[in-house]
Order: structure tokens, then C-alpha cells, then sequence
């Protein structure tokens, strides 16, 4: 195959680190009014810490009920700083971190939650790795001590899973907390898949990554935006989104089942033509039955797992629709060239 035939492939620049920097911290949030004004209190002095760095703060509302979008608003009116893009309604965590990405035009992003457990205080040292030639930096959690032990032990459980099953090795402990080199940015903006599970995107891209250890605190105020069934599907994207496996293990299953019914039957045989000894019941035909059904249903799952996400891509709906943008001129789009 010569070079003109061979496909195209998304060019990556390489970055320059030295001067003064932008950077962009890309904050979602959901009914977060109590913690907002210590958020913004403790980036504002982070910010102004940084003498080589200007910053954007990127706070992305995903249909609040509370005060939080008012508390945005005035806060932009103080501090150019903030800006600030409310959703038409609730479209999930993982769409406004995507929004905020699009958004974003810092030479890097920060990706945050709004519950200040990922501490403001980590990023000066990000910046700093950042700077040193790494292009993504990830915050690994070293302590836990405001998570339960349920929460706690179901992400252990949860990352030996992913890292046994997915087809690309993502760091275990960790989260969204991350910064990110612009040539990163560019790559994630270029994947429109509709069930995103950033972290595995990020640890897909490639590129130069490391890890920085932080305590974990205790949610600084309200309630978790993360319940159990919110938790569950999360983890299922991100298993089917990076791993063909549950396919092959279903293909594995009825292979085994198939195995299993030709020992039935054989027994069967032998059963009825050598030996006199033959109970008549429904039993055994009850059994294979119902073991059947539970493989093939188990299976036809798995398979529509699959169907259903390729139908959700070829739909080709906006990942997310903006009500307000508070901070942006009106040029700016996610559209627009980030370069």
C-alpha cells in the first residue's frame, strides 16, 4: 500500500510548554449552590498563585434546580474569569464535562468535580508536571475517608474488573481529576461516541500520561449527584464502550452449554437402553429448560447491550443542548477551530 492510499490519521502538534500559559478548568455541577462560593473562593486563589498561567474557570450547569446558575451569573459579573454554560435539561455528568471541553480554549484543561473531593489545591502541582513534558496528568486517590466502605470497595472492585476485561489499560484509583495537554483536548473532540467513559478515553489517546497521588476528602457540602443506579450504568459504558469480552464470554457460555446438553443426552441414552432404572418426570426436562433459557437471555442481553448503543450513535443527536452561556462571547462555539 503506497502513502496515498493509506488512510487518514488526525494530526498531532507538538506543544510548547515555556511562557505564559492558559489554562482551562472545566467544572460540572448539579444542584451545587452550597459548595459553589467555596469552590470559586479557593480557585480564585489558586489562580492567583500561578504567575505563569492565566485562567478560564469553565462551570458547566446540567439542569439545577436550586440557585446555582444565578450563583454563576454574578459571579461572572465579578470575576471574567468565571464563565458559565447551562444545559436545556439534565444530560449527565460525562455530556458536561464533554461540553466544558468543547468550550475550553486554555493551552490546558483541568477536568473537576463541583464537590471540592478532587482539592483545587492538587492543579499548581499538575500545572507543574504538565510543564516538565507530560501531556495528561491524573490524580490518583491515596485515602478515601469520606466515601463508604460499600463505595470504596465496589471502585476497587470496579477498576480490577475494567483492567482484566478492557482492551486498553486504564490506572486504577483514579477519576475525571485531570489535566490535559491541548493535543489530548483535540483527540477527545474528535470521538463523538454518544456513551462516553472519559477517563478510558484518555487512557486511549496514548500520549505522555503519570500520576499524582492526593487524599481524598469528604464532600464539602449537599448530597452526591451518584446513586447506585447511576454508579451501575457508568460501569457498564465504560465495560462495553472499552471491551468486546462480555461477546466473546457469551460466545464461551453457549459453548459450554451446548457441551453440557450432549453429556445430557448421552447420559440419557445410556440411561434408557442399558439399565432398567428410568424415573419418568419432568424434572430434568424442567432443568435443561430453564438453564437453556437463562443462557440464551443472558446472551440475546449482551447482544442488545451492543445493538442499542450502535443505534444511539447512527441517531446522530447533538450530545447536548445549551440553554445559557454566561461568559462566552458569542463567537465562540464548540464548532470552532481549537487551534
Amino acid at each position: 500500500m503506497s502513502l496515498e492510499d493509506a488512510p487518514p490519521c488526525l494530526p498531532i502538534a507538538l506543544s510548547q510548554r515555556d511562557g505564559i500559559k492558559a489554562v482551562s478548568i472545566v467544572i460540572p455541577c448539579l444542584d451545587e449552590a452550597e459548595v459553589l462560593p467555596e469552590m470559586l473562593s479557593r480557585l480564585r486563589a489558586i489562580a492567583d498563585t500561578q504567575k505563569d498561567c492565566t485562567f478560564e474557570f469553565i462551570f458547566v450547569d446540567d439542569g439545577s434546580r436550586d440557585s446555582t446558575l444565578p450563583i454563576l451569573a454574578q459571579a461572572a459579573t465579578e470575576d471574567g474569569r468565571v464563565k458559565a454554560i447551562s444545559f436545556a435539561r439534565n444530560f449527565g455528568q460525562q455530556i458536561a464535562v464533554t461540553a466544558g471541553i468543547d468550550f475550553a480554549r486554555g493551552d490546558a484543561v483541568v477536568l473537576m468535580d463541583c464537590d471540592l473531593q478532587d482539592p483545587p489545591e492538587v492543579i499548581p502541582k499538575m500545572i507543574a508536571t504538565w510543564r516538565s513534558g507530560f501531556d495528561v496528568v491524573y490524580g490518583t486517590r491515596a485515602s478515601r475517608p469520606g466515601d463508604s466502605w460499600f463505595k470504596t470497595s465496589s471502585a476497587r472492585v470496579f477498576h480490577r474488573v475494567m483492567s482484566r476485561l478492557s482492551e486498553v489499560p486504564i490506572p486504577s484509583d483514579t477519576g475525571d481529576f485531570r489535566l490535559m495537554d491541548r493535543s489530548v483536548v483535540d483527540v477527545l473532540r474528535a470521538m463523538p461516541e454518544r456513551h462516553r467513559f472519559l477517563r478510558g478515553m484518555v487512557a486511549w489517546t496514548g500520549f505522555r500520561q503519570t500520576a499524582i497521588a492526593y487524599d481524598r476528602p469528604e464532600r464539602f457540602a449537599g448530597q452526591t449527584k451518584y446513586p447506585l443506579i447511576k454508579m451501575l450504568r457508568y460501569a457498564m459504558d465504560g465495560l462495553l464502550s472499552f471491551s468486546t469480552k462480555p461477546l466473546q464470554m457469551a460466545i464461551g457460555l453457549g459453548l459450554v452449554t451446548v457441551l453440557m446438553s450432549v453429556m445430557g443426552i448421552v447420559y440419557a441414552l445410556v440411561m434408557r437402553a442399558f439399565t432398567s432404572v428410568w424415573v419418568e418426570g419432568w424434572t430434568a426436562l424442567m432443568i435443561a429448560v430453564l438453564f437453556l433459557g437463562g443462557v440464551q437471555l443472558l446472551s440475546l442481553g449482551i447482544i442488545g447491550e451492543y445493538v442499542g448503543r450502535i443505534y444511539g450513535e447512527v441517531q446522530r443527536r447533538p450530545l447536548y443542548v445549551v440553554r445559557h452561556r454566561i461568559g462566552h462571547s458569542q463567537d465562540v462555539r464548540p464548532s470552532d477551530d481549537p487551534a
